[in-house]
């Protein structure tokens, strides 16, 4: 099990994000799915939920994957990469909103270490995260602007070539479904046991 000092400390981290996050963000900026994870995996650790956990890592662990993989050849090579990660080197935002942005950096582990202690839910995982693309894309675009591209409503972070929403949409959401959601899927059922 994951012991309570975790618990404690990750809590108090998202309290943190989160208060500083409407403070200076608002509301809307909760709705990027690294925001859903982030806060969904606090009930998810003190409930030792299963299916929470299965959907999240699902939703997310790949796009999680990508921004750490963003950031670091940022880091190592000085120039842009998939764009990702653009804003953590914009000298013009407060350090602390970029500081309180490497939250990214473990959100990938602390969702593999509860699959690893609570199981891979298969019967939610992959239908949870697709449902839940379903609800927060288009929520994505009707809350937010084109300058805050939620969730990449308006258009993929490396263009800034726009579709309608009625095209880009539909096509943003099935491929997060094929390109995030079945191989994350396909890998926690083949590496991790199943959830009682």
């Amino acid at each position: 099990m994951i012991g309570l000092g975790f618990k404690l400390a990750y809590t108090a981290l998202v309290l943190v994000v989160l208060v500083v996050w409407l403070r200076n963000y608002g509301w809307r900026n909760l709705l990027w799915f690294s925001d859903i994870a982030l806060l969904g995996a606090v009930p998810a650790l003190w409930l030792d939920h299963a299916p929470t956990a299965s959907i999240l890592t699902t939703a997310v662990l790949v796009p999680e994957l990508m921004w750490n993989l963003d950031f670091l050849l940022r880091l190592l090579l000085r120039r842009r990469i998939l764009g990702l990660t653009e804003y953590m080197f914009d000298a013009g935002r407060p350090l602390v909103l970029r500081l309180l942005s490497l939250f990214h950096v473990p959100l990938p582990a602390v969702l593999l270490w509860m699959i690893y202690h609570y199981g891979y839910d298969a019967s939610v995982g992959l239908l949870g995260a697709v449902c839940l693309l379903a609800l927060v894309l288009p929520a994505s675009r009707l809350f937010s602007s084109e300058d805050a591209n939620i969730n990449w409503s308006w258009h993929l972070p490396f263009t800034h070539r726009r579709l309608p929403a009625g095209i880009h949409l539909p096509l943003l959401f099935a491929a997060m479904a094929v390109l995030f959601c079945l191989p994350t899927d396909w890998a926690m059922q083949r590496w991790f046991d199943a959830a009682p």
